[in-house]
């Protein structure tokens, strides 16, 4: 979990990995949509190929790269675990709810009390 995090603390290998999800690119398509140097690019698909979030396989003389998403499965439950509602959140919310249901009925059994009042 922590190589995949610190792979996608980049922006630029974030966007790569953006760019991959619809359809494997060869390094060259990669490159030629950054203002950096493709040695620079080479290096940031070395990142994500070591932290196993792209494959690649060669293709002639072009070598492709193609997204692999289940490393992001672990990451993704951790953060699941910190976005969910604790415990108390669930006990919180309930009586948040309890506290506008009996407001309510409170209102509308004083608003059917002054019209009893008034029509008798």
């Amino acid at each position: 979990m922590d190589e995949v995090a610190s792979a996608i603390a980049d922006p630029v290998r974030r966007e790569i990995l953006v760019m991959l999800r619809d359809e494997p690119l060869s390094a060259g398509q990669i490159a030629d949509r950054f203002a950096i140097s493709r040695p620079a690019v080479s290096r940031h698909l070395r990142v994500l190929r070591e932290a196993g979030l792209v494959r690649d396989t060669a293709d002639g003389r072009r070598r492709m790269y193609a997204l692999v998403t289940t490393p992001f499965d672990e990451l993704a439950g951790w953060l699941e675990r910190l976005t969910r509602p604790s415990g108390w959140q669930h006990r919180l919310d309930a009586l948040e709810t309890e506290v506008y249901r009996t407001r309510r009925e409170r209102r509308t059994s004083a608003g059917r009390d002054r019209s009893q009042e008034e029509t008798a």
